[in-house]
């Protein structure tokens, strides 16, 4: 999209990567800086850091999950220490959920009580499995890297681990008795800090409608996907919310035809120089940043305070879970019969008779009891 120029004025296009080009000039003498703005690409580094970060972590998870040392039936035993759990016990490709707590997974329980607030942040840098990681990384390197090289990496960077944060929270206020792990509630930060990118820089933007449709039909599609069992939707609405009050903060542009005067080349007449950003803009960043405030006060407030989400929204659920024939939302209650011997554990879940033994010497109640969780679920 172009405004329209004198026939004194430097004729331009923009091109679909939104760099602003000279055509034509009209008079050499008397050049209208103000319709002159180059715009910078920066390289991206840190989306592809995270994604290395992530890869890492996820390998040192295998290592201190050591299969097995607990199960006889490991998947891919060939890996050693690095295999897998058996498919009945995580059909992730993963590994056990006492190594993931071990690595920092999001345990409201541990949060408040034990005050390990710092697990709001390491369980966006922990998966599930290979399938988890897969999906996730896959979406990150999709979508950070063009944002990156856009803002660069500091705004892209506080955008994801705030979203994060932000998602981690949600979740902590709503689901108190599952662990959760995973990246989902930055990406989703991302895509918000995406359709508010596009609403607060409105002006300069081309096929407007035709943008903001794809982008909230990708949106509403894989908020949607929240519903089914197992996934925690509460941390991608977290996540979603932060980074779409964060895009209003981070992602403002000048709108055209503003120029800084550092950015005029010699030889050109700054011609009135229009205010960097409009009225709208300047309103929405400060909305943005009072929400922000107040959300993240207000729900570190509760979770500390041991506030559930669940007592002051009876409906609020169904935002992460829709019942249906085919699966039910709430865990039934689950119990096991275990026997101890030697360095052998054997464990009978009373729930469908389900049985198996697991190289442990001395197990502690916490870890029979997530044994019995995943044996019977």
């Amino acid at each position: 999209m172009g405004r329209e120029s004198s026939p004194s004025d430097v004729e331009i296009k923009i091109s679909r990567d939104n760099v602003i080009h000279p055509l034509g000039v009209a008079s050499s003498s008397t050049l209208h800086a103000v319709d002159y703005r180059p715009v910078r690409k920066w390289f991206p580094w840190l989306v592809p850091f995270f994604v290395a970060v992530n890869i890492i972590t996820f390998a040192v998870t295998m290592y201190i999950n050591n299969c097995p040392k607990s199960s006889e039936s490991c998947v891919a035993r060939f890996l050693g220490r690095f295999s897998f759990q058996p498919f009945k016990d995580n059909p992730l490709l993963g590994p056990a959920s006492p190594a993931l707590q071990k690595m920092g997974a999001l345990e409201v329980s541990k949060v408040v009580q034990e005050h390990q607030a710092w697990r709001l942040f390491t369980c966006i840098w922990l998966h599930a499995g290979i399938f988890h990681l897969l999906a996730n990384m896959l979406s990150l390197l999709f979508i950070g890297i063009r944002l990156e090289q856009e803002f660069g990496f500091v705004r892209i960077g506080l955008i994801y681990i705030l979203s994060g944060f932000g998602g981690s929270l949600l979740s902590s206020l709503f689901i108190k008795s599952n662990i959760s792990v995973g990246a989902s509630g930055a990406l989703f930060g991302l895509l918000g800090a995406m359709l508010s990118e596009l609403i607060t820089n409105w002006t300069i933007y081309a096929n407007k409608c035709a943008a903001l449709t794809t982008l909230v039909l990708i949106i509403v599609i894989n908020l949607a996907v929240g519903i089914l069992p197992h996934v925690d939707n509460f941390a991608h609405i977290g996540g979603f919310v932060s980074g779409f009050l964060l895009g209003f903060v981070f992602l403002i542009r000048p709108q055209f035809g503003w120029v800084s005067r550092k950015n005029i080349p010699p030889g050109y007449v700054a011609a009135s120089v229009k205010s960097k950003h409009k009225t709208y803009q300047y309103v929405l960043w400060l909305i943005a940043m009072v929400l922000l405030i107040i959300g993240f006060t207000v729900g570190l407030v509760m979770l500390f305070r041991g506030v559930n989400g669940n007592d002051h929204c009876s409906w609020c659920h169904y935002l992460s879970c829709v019942p249906t024939s085919r699966w039910k939302c709430q865990e039934e209650s689950v119990s096991c019969s275990s026997l101890q011997s030697s360095n052998r554990l054997d464990l009978t879940c009373q729930n469908n008779g389900r049985t198996n033994s697991y190289l442990y010497s001395n197990a502690s109640e916490a870890q029979i009891q997530e044994l019995c969780r995943e044996l019977c679920s």
